[in-house]
């Protein structure tokens, strides 16, 4: 039977964990962190609230990040996610491998974008402001039809 999941969607996080992202993912059935975590405590802090699936950024390094992939892949009730942490380093054609969703980070800005029938999902950042962006995170919904995302920006 499929149902109605929901999966937190961060990124950028470079070692800050905001109590608000708890609220935010509080009943995910998953969270993806999509790179520049910026250390162990940002992960455990997210598996005290769901099961989780990181790859690594180009500011995760150290001995804490070196058992992350920098890339992964999760098929969730037959919809298949794609994670990599900067999408110009994408090597391959999410549509002809069957991808369905590609979930990115880096430039952290928030971006939700449908191409090729592939949703590309950009959660920004959730970590310290930078210049004038937002701090955010997204929620993606999978349902049996459309998954559906919503960009939830966090007030600082």
């Amino acid at each position: 039977m499929i149902k109605k999941l929901m999966i937190g969607v961060i990124s950028d996080t470079h070692g800050l964990l905001r109590p608000e992202i708890i609220t935010i993912f509080k009943g995910s059935n998953l969270i993806i962190h999509a790179g520049d975590i910026g250390n162990s405590q940002v992960l455990d802090g997210l598996k005290a609230i769901s099961k989780v699936i990181a790859v690594r950024g180009n500011n995760d390094i150290g001995e804490w990040a070196s058992h992350l992939p920098e890339t992964n892949s999760v098929t969730i009730q037959g919809t298949s996610i794609f994670i990599i942490h900067d999408l110009k380093e994408l090597k391959l054609e999410p549509k002809k491998r069957g991808i369905n969703i590609v979930i990115c980070g880096h430039s952290h800005s928030p971006k939700v974008e449908n191409r090729q029938d592939v949703l590309y999902v950009n959660p920004g950042s959730a970590g310290p402001r930078r210049f004038k962006l937002p701090v955010a995170v997204a929620r993606l919904i999978l349902k049996p039809l459309n998954p559906e995302v919503e960009i939830v920006k966090i007030s600082v």
